[in-house]
């Protein structure tokens, strides 16, 4: 049906019917205004979504409505549009940040962060199955689109209102004015909540001073990537007092504060930890742990990983291809550079090329496809951490070799959405993998812990408890007097579980046999054993590696690019 005929079968029906026309009417209008009045007022936390937020009065409605009321028709129409089209992508923004907050912890970069929604769309694919994720896809775009129009047309209506009796009009926008100037005045609050909002000019300032700052930061960053403590280091002086060592570094997904201090997580957690400190005793195993301040939350490992690896604070996309792209000393490459050591990467949650592997100085690596899994996927996690280490034991670890080997295995399985969850299995039956179907089918599906942030919590204990279990046996059986584990967590969990407050600290853990590795770090102050005391020090994560460079015999020999 073409328009005119739309417009022709309304103008009947109103005729037939003109008082429930009237009255769909005035629904519209009003549909319209509360439309707008939510898009000038929505906030972009979760957490400050209260009655409070959108009872206020928005100094931009006041605003757009003046200029609409001042214009003849056609330009009315079309600034209306204009203004419409600005509240939807304004709204789009703010309904990105509420998600940006929940699972990274902060707001959305427009400049830094659309690659990552490829990888959300992959995340769900993982979680939920390739056609959720489409239609998840499809649905947002559609969404978007109608966002877009119907704001639009939200304002034009809106405009038309206005323009019926500008006299009346310009009354009510002059009272509302005046209400506004006098509760800005007089600092009038609802529930702590300011009544006179600029709540929209705040939002566009905001992402303003956000784009100049990546602007300027992408600028200030190349420099500083430039500039190594180690850089010029001669291979005679890196990590002398680890000569002979068979190094690994080891990443825990979402392996954060969380886990051992919420009040969910934390009892099971905490008894897997003290356990494993006694297991590994008796192996002749020894701890020491304290608290490293990720430069990520939420997501986003990669940045996790390579602040660690690097000594720089590398917290958003831009900063990583730049480091990533320079000549900046990680730590495998600094063993590597000793020509003392192999090195090899043991990466499951790599399905697609990795060049940062030469940047890591990574002789070898080892991806998803690459340990001989034939067993099911557990949600986003390729394969259960078990396996992966017995791929690594099998591949690498175990095989004989005229040097020592320097390890980078980061472990999947506490990866959200936590559901199914692996169990330990008998580490002569793990096989191909096959052995986990059965456990695979019998788990928790991921939309059973999505829609609840306590069995989220319940359930990302228990896949920090089997990492930790999975590492800690694995080194119990395959470590040797030499062995020298580094193990933390790459950041906190999402909001969902961690809360909207909580800090960014993971904890890491050296763990040795020799007693004069943990004797190099007697005075960093950290706890004994896996469990760190609640106010053991806090670094930085970027300030790991030069502590770790420094306390194992490393000379500076700074180099500035």
């Amino acid at each position: 049906m073409r328009p005119w005929q739309l417009r022709k079968g309304w103008r009947g029906w109103q005729g037939a019917h003109p008082v429930a026309a009237r009255r769909v009417s005035h629904g519209v209008t009003l549909f319209a205004l509360l439309l707008v009045a939510a898009a000038l007022l929505l906030p972009n936390k979760e957490a400050q979504f209260q009655v409070a937020a959108f009872t206020r009065l928005p100094v931009e409605g006041l605003l757009l409505g003046g200029v609409l009321l001042v214009l003849p028709r056609r330009p009315r129409v079309a600034v209306a549009v204009l203004g419409g089209l600005a509240l939807g992508v304004l709204t789009v923004l703010n309904l990105t940040d509420i998600e940006f907050n929940q699972y990274l912890g902060r707001s959305f970069n427009v400049v830094l962060d659309w690659e990552l929604l490829d990888d959300a769309q992959s995340y769900l694919a993982d979680t939920l199955g390739g056609t959720t994720a489409l239609l998840a896809a499809a649905g947002v775009v559609l969404l978007v689109l109608a966002v877009l129009a119907v704001m639009a047309l939200a304002v034009v209506r809106l405009g038309d209102l206005l323009a019926r009796d500008k006299a009346r009009s310009t009354r009510g926008l002059l009272f509302a004015s005046v209400v506004w100037m006098t509760c800005m005045a007089l600092d009038i609050q609802i529930s702590g909540v300011p009544v006179a909002s600029q709540h929209t000019v705040t939002m566009v300032k905001y992402h303003d001073q956000a784009l100049r700052t990546t602007i300027r930061d992408e600028r200030d960053f190349a420099r500083t990537a430039e500039a190594d403590q180690f850089g010029g280091t001669p291979a005679g002086e890196l990590v002398p007092d680890l000569r002979g060592k068979d190094m690994i570094f080891t990443f825990i997904e979402s392996y954060g504060r969380s886990a051992i201090e919420d009040p969910i997580p934390a009892p099971g957690v905490t008894k897997t930890l003290d356990t494993s400190t006694e297991a590994l005793a008796e192996a002749g195993f020894h701890a020491r742990t304290g608290w490293l301040t990720s430069a990520t939350y939420g997501g986003g490992s990669w940045l996790g990983h390579s602040t660690f690896m690097s000594g720089l604070w590398v917290d958003n996309q831009n900063r990583y291809r730049t480091v990533t792209s320079s000549d900046h000393l990680t730590l495998t490459e600094a063993f590597k550079k000793t020509g003392a050591w192999d090195t090899v990467g043991v990466m499951p949650g790599v399905q697609k090329g990795w060049p940062e592997s030469k940047w890591y100085g990574l002789d070898k690596i080892y991806n998803a496809f690459q340990m001989g899994y034939a067993g099911p996927k557990f949600s986003w996690s390729t394969m259960p951490d078990q396996y992966a280490l017995e791929a690594f034991q099998r591949l690498e670890h175990g095989k004989k070799r005229d040097k020592p080997l320097t390890s980078f295995v980061i472990l999947t399985s506490s990866h959200q959405p936590w559901a199914p969850v692996p169990e330990m299995v008998d580490w002569d039956k793990l096989g191909d993998g096959s052995v986990y179907k059965d456990i695979e089918a019998a788990g928790n599906r991921p939309a059973d812990v999505l829609t609840s942030s306590t069995r989220s919590s319940e359930e990302y204990g228990k896949s920090v408890e089997y990492s930790v279990t999975a590492l800690t046996q694995w080194l119990e059986r395959y470590g040797k007097d030499d062995t020298v584990l580094v193990v933390l967590g790459d950041h906190q969990p999402n909001a969902r579980v961690s809360g909207d407050h909580a800090s960014r600290d993971v904890p890491c853990s050296i763990i040795a046999k020799d007693p004069k590795v943990l004797d190099k770090i007697a005075d960093w102050g950290w706890t004994e054993g896996l469990r760190p005391d609640h106010d053991a020090p806090v670094w930085k994560m970027s300030d790991f590696r030069d502590r770790f460079l420094t306390a194992y015999g490393s000379t500076p020999h700074p180099s500035t690019g």
